[in-house]
């Protein structure tokens, strides 16, 4: 094999050391994009913190591609080991609450303390064209540009409530690069929350005062996953709807049954544009990780968390795999039209393609 030149085993910044693979260096993988880099290559750009090669992992994990599916799986496995050791908090609420404004401002607050963060934003999907904005990165100008902060939007993809499907991957990858705070945000409230409880340590609440809804039943589910519930936008004039609000939420927890955790989940206000309530609630979710990690909780949690995510890709794995077959998917369109025609019932018509698949 032919000596490499010193310059042909570098990359981008942050990788060190990153060996040569076969015949072809990383600096030839990297000018032919067409050319499919080595499992190796992104373990070492993940462990040196490259985030060029970081988002690279995760677009592989995101894709539906079988060939990118069992890479990103080969490469998920080798992170596991250096992942787990990180801070997963949940943030979620209302649309016009202000979730990346409050994002912005805590990731800033976070990186004052010498925490390395990383923010996974879940952006809607469209139902009829499938694309989404992702435009996180324009409403966190801030942070986006902090070296030790890694925003990431993703498609939800139509998965559960706008939690992207890979998510739980994607912060396998972000601990493993070595981002100790890792926060989410979905796209707003609804069972979405179901599948955020699953895969964060932290569960956090945005809320808005004087909306005239503050106590609306169809919240209940909602507040009861929640660890705290914060008041944004509590300032200048709003600051007197927001000390009212506090009040009414903290009178319906009480109103909740106890938390498995030993947690009382708690209200505060804070306002993401002066910073004011940012510091406390920051001593609130260490308070609930000192408390669970105390009494066993915290372990206790993500058991429960890789248990449910196993069923659930066991769940998504059944269900592409029945639309994808190619048997299946003639007789849907032949099902399909006795349905229409009312020559069968819906749910009849169900039982007859999952009995043939």
């Amino acid at each position: 094999m032919k000596k490499q030149s010193k310059s042909s085993l570098s990359v981008k910044k942050g990788v060190k050391n990153v060996k040569s693979f076969g015949e072809k260096s990383v600096s030839d993988f990297k000018k032919n994009k067409k050319k499919e880099m080595p499992v190796n290559f992104y373990l070492n750009g993940i462990r040196a913190g490259d985030i060029t090669i970081l988002s690279q992992a995760i677009t592989l994990v995101e894709s539906a591609k079988k060939e990118h599916k069992e890479k990103a799986q080969e490469i998920i496995k080798q992170c596991l080991q250096l992942s787990g050791n990180s801070v997963r908090i949940g943030i979620t609420g209302v649309p016009g609450v202000g979730k990346s404004t409050f994002i912005e401002t805590l990731g800033m607050f976070l990186l004052k303390k010498g925490k390395k963060i990383a923010v996974l934003a879940i952006d809607p999907s469209s139902e009829r064209s499938g694309g989404s904005i992702l435009g996180d990165k324009t409403r966190m100008e801030k942070l986006s540009v902090e070296k030790n902060a890694f925003i990431r939007p993703s498609p939800s993809a139509g998965s559960l409530g706008g939690v992207a499907r890979k998510t739980a991957e994607t912060i396998i990858l972000c601990e493993a690069a070595g981002f100790d705070t890792v926060l989410i945000e979905t796209v707003g409230v609804g069972q979405s929350e179901i599948a955020v409880s699953s895969m964060v340590d932290f569960f956090m609440l945005l809320m808005l005062a004087g909306a005239g809804d503050e106590l609306q039943g169809i919240k209940r589910g909602i507040m009861e996953m929640a660890d705290l519930i914060v008041i944004n936008k509590a300032d200048g004039d709003n600051m007197p709807n927001a000390l009212r609000a506090k009040a009414e939420y903290q009178n319906a927890l009480h109103l909740f049954p106890p938390t498995s955790s030993g947690w009382e989940p708690k209200v505060v206000t804070a306002s993401a544009q002066t910073g004011n309530g940012i510091a406390g609630t920051y001593k609130l979710t260490e308070d609930y990780l000192k408390l669970t990690k105390d009494n066993r909780y915290f372990t206790k949690k993500r058991h429960l968390q890789a248990k449910y995510r196993m069923y659930e890709t066991i769940n998504e794995e059944l269900k592409n795999r029945f639309y994808n077959n190619s048997d299946t998917a003639k007789k849907i369109k032949e099902t399909e039209k006795d349905v229409l025609a009312g020559k069968i019932s819906p749910y009849a018509a169900a039982q007859i393609l999952l009995d043939k698949f």
